[in-house]
């Protein structure tokens, strides 16, 4: 079944503290990963259950270890539980426009509308996080059960409750949080085996409104909210996030999932630097048999490049700016060599290190930190120009210490182009992997353009020249007529998706690419979706990104209906409210690694504008 079809929300009954279902073991079943949506404020990203469960909340910041891990750690991962006492069934939306969650819970006794926001402030973020679950009684009387546990970080703290003046405080290692509400029936603290945990009930009636609470700090004094002003706070969060929408400039095809995939792109941006990350989450699995979990919470120079073109084509000048900004800062600090990523705070990623907790679906190990983050990956130096290129043609001004850092660049691209890399998969096998290459002409294309503008200082002239002689490697090395395809490296008769990102870069929109497309339909395809490289379905699910990318190059090599049909599909295999993780597995449509995904929803949002840009209006308007 799709991620996106219509899909049972009916949650087992529970005894005021679980929810889910239990195996023999009496452990909890794990829910699916497209049964997750995330909310944020900025800095941190929730991840909130159909169940009414919060499966996934770090603090103070995404990258942080989480407080509430349960989506990984059915253990000692916490709990943040609010939903009926009885029976129910649920659906939900986001409240249009925004990132706060609207779900509706349906008992036999009546219905309540529960609504989720990350608070932001009368200015921006707040300066601590607060997570507010407001409940409205909508029909009959519905007996409501919360339930708030700290989890163990991973098993990296031990959580404790110390009573203060205004109420019973929670820390674990730096970081502490307090609940309170309006009427939400709080009873006194119980003490577990995993530490302190927090319960309440309460029952709603037509037009009755109740308030949970949850506001955190880390290494700093805790502030201790107002109901009242947070009940106020979701309506202002709702109004900010409107706000946001009405500046981003749309108008076309799949409009409302073009700005829910702009939405969930918001979510990653971390604003105390204008990172943006490649995901919410760190170790969900690319498939049943494990070892394939990776660490997402940092950013990506290719992610950020990729992010910064969407944005700025939607005409979103403060993240588009903020994030390029800070990319080149970082780069500076760090250079000369670029790295494939860095933390969201600048620094440079660390090894990973692995906890002794089980997984999703007891899927491990769970780690934080990435082992690519010291690989020589060639495309980043295209990447890195094409974004400043499309900052500068959006009418902005590259610095000078920008202009001599793209200059050095190019020079390395020129210098290391040769070289074998890990490729944009970031394989332990060090090949001359063909989209590498072709980003290296990208970087020297649009290197020697912003030359000519005037824009950066260096050699046009030397730049073009070892363009050409990419250009004429690739083709004498990395075509194969017999397989009637670009090759994922001389050498090999194997196939690789990410050289569909070279029709839209302009390296080829001939019929070689098109061939190319329908090589590796025939090769990774499997139906609309699409595996990454040669054998990967052994090992994982289809990648949601290469899915859209082969819409995206339909569309540039001119095969427009075919591009049109494939988006039509594809946009139905979001979750229920829009989300792409990163991976779908094409037998049931379930979602597979962490979510949500920024290099999915980036693929679909280029394809979309590609999409409204080069095909006729008269085949768009349907749609």
């Amino acid at each position: 079944m799709r991620a996106g079809a219509c899909q049972p929300s009916g949650i087992i009954s529970g005894d005021g503290r679980h929810w889910h279902s239990r195996d023999a073991g009496g452990r909890v079943t794990f829910a699916p990963i497209e049964s997750y949506a995330p909310i944020g404020d900025g800095r941190t990203v929730a991840l909130i259950g159909r169940d009414g469960r919060v499966g996934w909340l770090p603090l103070p910041a995404v990258s942080a270890a989480p407080l509430f891990a349960e989506i990984l750690d059915d253990e000692t991962g916490g709990e943040l539980t609010l939903s009926p006492e009885a029976e129910f069934t649920s659906v939900r939306r986001y409240v249009p426009g925004t990132n706060v969650l609207e779900t509706t819970f349906t008992t036999a006794d009546g219905t309540v509308q529960v609504t989720d926001a990350l608070v932001s402030g009368v200015a921006g973020r707040l300066p601590w996080a607060e997570l507010a679950r407001r409940v409205d009684g909508v029909t009959g009387r519905v007996r409501m059960r919360w339930s708030v546990q700290a989890g163990t970080s991973l098993r990296t703290g031990s959580p404790w409750l110390e009573t203060t003046p205004q109420g019973a405080v929670v820390r674990c290692g730096a970081t502490a949080f307090v609940v309170t509400g309006l009427d939400h029936g709080p009873q006194e603290p119980e003490a577990t085996p995993t530490g302190p945990r927090q319960t309440g009930a309460f029952t709603t009636d037509p037009g009755s409104r109740h308030l949970l609470v949850l506001a955190a700090t880390h290494d700093e004094p805790l502030h201790v909210p107002r109901p009242r002003n947070v009940d106020a706070g979701i309506d202002r969060t709702i109004a900010s996030w409107r706000y946001w929408s009405e500046v981003f400039s749309y108008d076309g095809p799949w409009a409302h999932q073009v700005q829910r995939s702009a939405l969930a792109l918001k979510l990653l941006v971390y604003s105390p630097t204008g990172a943006i990350a490649a995901a919410a989450t760190t170790s969900l699995p690319e498939s049943e048999n494990g070892g394939k979990n990776w660490d997402y919470r940092y950013a990506w120079v290719r992610d950020l490049a990729y992010t910064v073109h969407a944005l700025e084509r939607f005409g979103l000048r403060e993240e588009t700016h903020a994030a390029l900004s800070w990319l080149l800062r970082t780069i500076r600090r760090h250079g000369p060599d670029l790295h494939v990523m860095y933390t969201l705070d600048g620094d440079l990623v660390e090894e990973p290190s692995a906890y002794a907790v089980r997984g999703w679906q007891g899927i491990g190990p769970v780690v934080t930190g990435n082992r690519a983050t010291h690989q020589l990956q060639l495309g980043v130096y295209g990447d890195l120009i094409a974004v400043c290129r499309t900052y500068a043609d959006a009418g902005n001004v590259l610095d000078d210490e920008t202009g001599r850092v793209l200059a050095e660049t190019a020079n390395r691209a020129c210098d290391l182009w040769r070289n074998p890399d890990a490729g944009m998969w970031e394989l332990p096998q060090r090949q001359h992997y063909t989209s590498s290459k072709m980003g290296c002409w990208k970087a020297l294309d649009d290197a020697a353009y912003l030359a000519e503008q005037g824009a950066i200082p260096g050699s046009a002239e030397r730049w073009r020249a070892e363009r050409d002689r990419i250009r004429e490697w690739i083709d004498e090395n990395c075509w194969s007529e017999e397989r009637g395809a670009y090759l994922a490296h001389p050498g090999t008769d194997d196939l690789d998706a990410s050289v569909l990102l070279h029709a839209f870069s302009g390296f080829d929109r001939s019929e070689r690419m098109s061939r190319t497309i329908d090589a590796l339909t025939a090769e990774l395809g499997a139906g609309p979706l699409m595996y990454r490289y040669s054998g990967v379905h052994r090992e994982e699910k289809t990648f949601v990104a290469c899915a859209f990318w082969r819409a995206h190059a339909l569309a540039c090599v001119g095969r427009h209906d075919e591009a049109l049909d494939l988006m039509d599909d594809l946009v139905t295999r979001a979750n229920d409210v829009g989300i792409y993780a990163e991976m779908i597995d094409a037998d049931d449509g379930s979602a597979w690694g962490n979510t949500p995904q920024a290099l999915s929803h980036l693929a679909f949002l280029s394809a979309a504008l590609t999409i409204r840009e080069l095909v006729p209006e008269e085949k768009l308007h349907d749609r």
